[in-house]
């Protein structure tokens, strides 16, 4: 064959190659188009007046490391509880700049975070601490957080939660509570959570699905890869378990209406 008609087959088949090429490009792309759900926080209030309103205090850095952005940590919290039905969530600054209007310099115990609460117009409140913080891979993170609010204010199923039907309920997130948080919170969330542990991972798996790119190098292990995103996850978990003692609690309330 000459030099002129193997010019005019490769000419010839030219249009067939980029065709080839297009097709796997646009298989590639509807790969990665194909998106997932990731799993979304559901609260247990039915609020006639809309989503409750909940502000997240400065959280107590009590991990033994002084370079922790403790508000950074306190708007993950405030993020995660943005993300979840029926919730919104105040912005930390507000937060803060309240705080100093009211000459306070820290929640110290329940009075506090209740004038507090009532001062933003909140109609809860999140309080807590740092307790572990190692931003090295694999990353730890230790968060302790309780929720105020004054009575009724968060009823939902149960309407009117009167004190004393709270004080009759037997649950060891109350004990657990009155034993770490001043007062009585209506429930708390207390976890150390180390990118080592196994079942951490399969949660930070989980919670990565719908929020993580499948087609990158990393997928979901990306979130053990940066300590902002393990904190987003950490922040996730607190009010995961804040959100599921509510369902708990507002059960029982019911229980004990019936």
């Amino acid at each position: 064959m000459g030099m002129d008609a193997m010019k005019s087959e490769q000419l010839r088949l030219l249009p067939l190659m980029v065709l080839a090429i297009l097709g796997a490009l646009q298989g590639s792309c509807a790969n990665r188009q194909t998106l997932q759900s990731p799993n979304v926080l559901v609260a247990p209030y039915q609020a006639a007046g809309g989503d409750l309103l909940w502000a997240i205090a400065p959280l107590r850095n009590e991990s033994g490391v002084s370079r922790v952005d403790t508000l950074a940590v306190a708007d993950e919290l405030a993020a995660a509880v943005e993300q979840a039905r029926g919730l919104r969530a105040m912005p930390v600054n507000r937060v803060v700049e309240t705080m100093r209007a009211l000459n306070m310099h820290g929640v110290k115990n329940e009075d506090d975070a209740r004038k507090l609460a009532r001062a933003l117009g909140a109609d809860a409140i999140v309080v807590g601490s740092i307790t572990s913080w190692d931003p090295y891979d694999p990353p730890t993170i230790g968060l302790s957080v309780a929720l105020y609010a004054e009575p009724g204010a968060l009823g939902g199923r149960g309407d009117d939660i009167d004190p004393q039907r709270l004080s009759r309920l037997s649950t060891e997130y109350h004990d657990d509570a009155r034993s770490r948080f001043g007062g009585r919170p209506l429930n708390i969330a207390s976890d150390h959570l180390d990118a080592r542990d196994h079942g951490v991972l399969m949660e930070l798996k989980d919670y990565a699905r719908g929020r993580a790119d499948p087609e990158s190098a990393l997928d979901w292990k990306i979130y053990t890869a940066s300590m902002e995103l393990f904190t987003q996850f950490a922040a996730h978990h607190a009010v995961r378990v804040l959100l599921d003692n509510e369902w708990v609690r507002l059960s029982r309330v019911a229980r004990i209406d019936d």
